[in-house]
């Protein structure tokens, strides 16, 4: 087995065009799945049993499926229900609602961790309940947590080729579609595989430095 750096060159455009697509996908899902994991967080208090419990039965159930039945549930059932998707946008809410159950708890973690003693403050000054969470439970659960929520952003990222089975083209989806047409593995496999280390490393370089300066 030799190595092609004609090959390379030739996976470059395919590359890109993959790359591409896994960054679009992993900022939306991401946005996506802090979102909604701080909507599951302030709706699980709630005193309404209406609200609690079909809140909580919706996070237990996509927590404990695989990621990949519930792309295949989404982009091949729900069009049979009426409910058709484009392949990325599939994607993007899937990764988005799967990662949101755990991006709750590590909401919820982040909390109760803030002293009890705040709560007082506040109440102490009379501010209102939404000030109250916006100005100041919220700004320091979010500033505790934002180690964990890192994590789940690499995590998201290593499972954006489960996006292939749906037919996105990621760089997985894209690496294969040019090993199929060239039969060449080695070099497109070898260099995804390089892009994802870079990504996952720059990432957590990013998040270390947003750390820093929440701290400060």
């Amino acid at each position: 087995m030799t190595w092609d750096w004609n090959a390379v060159g030739d996976f470059m455009p395919y590359f890109r065009q993959g790359l591409l697509v896994t960054l679009q996908v992993l900022a939306l899902g991401s946005l996506l799945s802090f979102t909604l994991g701080l909507v599951w967080t302030l709706l699980m208090p709630v005193p309404s049993r209406w609200v609690r419990w079909p809140v909580g039965v919706v996070t237990e159930f996509v927590r404990d499926t695989p990621l990949l039945v519930q792309l295949f549930f989404l982009f091949y059932v729900l069009p049979e229900w009426g409910l058709t998707f484009s392949a990325p946008a599939t994607g993007v809410f899937a990764i988005g609602l799967h990662y949101s159950t755990y991006t709750m708890q590590v909401y919820r973690a982040g909390i109760e961790a803030v002293p009890a003693g705040q709560w007082e403050a506040a109440t102490a000054l009379n501010l209102p309940r939404r000030r109250t969470w916006t100005a100041v439970i919220l700004p320091q659960a979010i500033r505790r947590v934002v180690p964990a929520l890192g994590n789940y952003v690499i995590s998201m990222l290593k499972d954006t080729p489960l996006l292939m089975v749906i037919t996105v083209l990621e760089m997985l989806g894209r690496a294969r579609l040019f090993s199929q047409q060239h039969f060449q593995f080695t070099e497109p496999l070898t260099v995804i595989g390089v892009a994802f280390i870079l990504i996952s490393y720059l990432a957590s370089l990013l998040l270390r430095a947003l750390e820093r300066r929440l701290v400060r």
